[in-house]
């Protein structure tokens, strides 16, 4: 599906799971194995520089590889003893001590942790653009008041600041969710046949920590070749990332709605067209981002059954993570990326935000009047009889202010100018402005040093 790449994967992350870096991510681990085990005495030392030296992915047949990979059950399998075959073409000695100690899964496993770092460091970049694309948003709207709903109807209102602040916070958690992760999730997997190490006697523990510390990964306790926990917090931080990029773009798409028109997608030429309707402008990027949304909890949910293994090596559920979680980690980071193009360009029109306020005649302003009202009555009985001035607002078509001014309930008790003040949205916006300030303080002290996005 090359042909939706540019659309649906459109971010730095997609190469990181390659056909090349994938053979590349078991290839690094194949030449740390063998210099680890050079420098602990444990294969010569000449063995360890003749075996390093081949492993390049550019050196290999991925044609051969990939059918080959069909009978064996997995691609380090083949891929061993292509390695096996090159070594041996410079060295015969050599060739004997590739893959020394070490099982298919150790290979396939320790590569895709490699692959899963580059993402997360490329993830991470995106995920501060975007960050400091909503900060700039944010503060140049935070006293932009547009209408909030809720069930998808005009309930009170609120400031564009503070619709977006509220993404803002989600993101500011997953980024220090995946600082706190890193460590705990990039591990070594190294365990041999069955998780014992037993082929390298009493250096199996020492080698673990010597490669560990050459491939910059932490060093796992135990063997993890049927404990899937490590890459289900990944999964799972990739998809909660989807689920909140997808609040984000369904809020936009609904605001960039023809008879809402608050909001709009960046212009550029070709954007959003229409293939009959030359007037069409679709929110493109809402669409990209939703359907990872869309797709992502599949793929994490068959990540989940997937940690159901047999004994010390899985049958099939290992194998459903190959394809399934460098899908949902592509997809997630395209989203991302998107998302970033998105706001740094989205267009805001305040205007139409403010006709919105005014399309139910201040009835979305009834609240604030029930509770001006409740001090002097009750709010039950307040809230009783606002409601029934807003039914008789809308059966005789006039304004809540129309109303309210005839109404002699509300008018022993509250005074005309009491009444204009209690109607306008901008003076019933509680503490929408603390909020906002509060997370964009998190955010500065979070994005402190990444200048160079702005």
């Amino acid at each position: 599906m090359e042909l939706l790449t540019p659309l649906l994967r459109s971010s730095a992350v997609s190469p990181c799971f390659s056909d090349a870096a994938t053979l590349q991510g078991m290839l690094d681990f194949e030449a740390a194995l063998a210099t680890a085990q050079a420098g602990l005495g444990i294969i010569p030392a000449e063995a360890g520089q003749q075996i390093a030296a081949v492993c390049h992915s550019h050196l290999f047949d991925a044609l051969s590889l990939a059918q080959a990979a069909a009978q064996a059950g997995n691609l380090a399998i083949p891929l061993v003893k292509q390695l096996t075959s090159r070594v041996a073409q410079q060295d015969a000695e050599a060739a004997r001590y590739v893959h020394w100690g070490a099982t298919s899964q150790d290979a396939i496993d320790t590569g895709l942790v490699l692959q899963l770092r580059q993402a997360l460091t490329l993830t991470q970049n995106d995920l501060d653009r975007l960050i400091v694309a909503l900060v700039q948003q944010i503060t140049r709207h935070q006293d932009s008041v547009l209408v909030g709903r809720t069930w998808m109807q005009h309930a009170l209102p609120t400031t564009l600041g503070l619709k977006l602040a509220g993404t803002l916070d989600a993101l500011l958690r997953y980024r220090q969710r995946l600082n706190e992760m890193r460590p705990r999730v990039l591990a070594l997997q190294l365990g041999g046949a069955a998780g014992t190490l037993a082929s390298l006697g009493e250096q199996g523990e020492t080698l673990v920590t010597a490669l560990a510390a050459r491939l910059q990964l932490t060093a796992a306790d135990t063997p993890w070749h049927s404990q899937r926990d490590r890459l289900l917090e990944i999964a799972g931080w990739y998809a909660g990332l989807s689920g909140t990029l997808g609040k984000l773009a369904r809020d936009i798409s609904l605001l960039t709605q023809t008879e809402v028109a608050e909001v709009a997608e960046p212009v550029a030429a070709g954007r959003g067209g229409s293939s009959t309707m030359p007037h069409k402008r679709n929110p493109v990027a809402c669409a990209v981002i939703l359907a990872a949304a869309n797709r992502v909890p599949a793929l994490v949910g068959g990540l989940y059954a997937a940690m159901v293994q047999e004994h010390e090596r899985g049958l099939g559920g290992w194998h459903a993570e190959w394809e399934s979680l460098p899908e949902l980690v592509m997809l997630t980071a395209g989203a991302l990326h998107t998302a970033g193009e998105l706001i740094a360009e989205l267009q805001v029109f305040p205007q139409q935000m403010e006709y919105n306020l005014k399309l139910t005649h201040g009835l979305i302003m009834a609240e604030a009047v029930t509770m001006a009202l409740g001090e002097a009555i009750g709010r039950q009985q307040a809230h009783q009889h606002i409601e029934k001035q807003c039914h008789l607002a809308l059966a005789q078509r006039l304004t809540l202010s129309e109303v309210l001014l005839d109404d002699p309930l509300v008018m022993a008790h509250l005074s005309a100018q009491q009444l204009s003040n209690l109607l306008d949205p901008q003076q019933y916006l509680g503490s929408a402005q603390t909020f906002t300030r509060r997370v964009l303080e998190q955010a500065a002290a979070a994005i402190s040093g990444v200048n160079q996005y702005e």
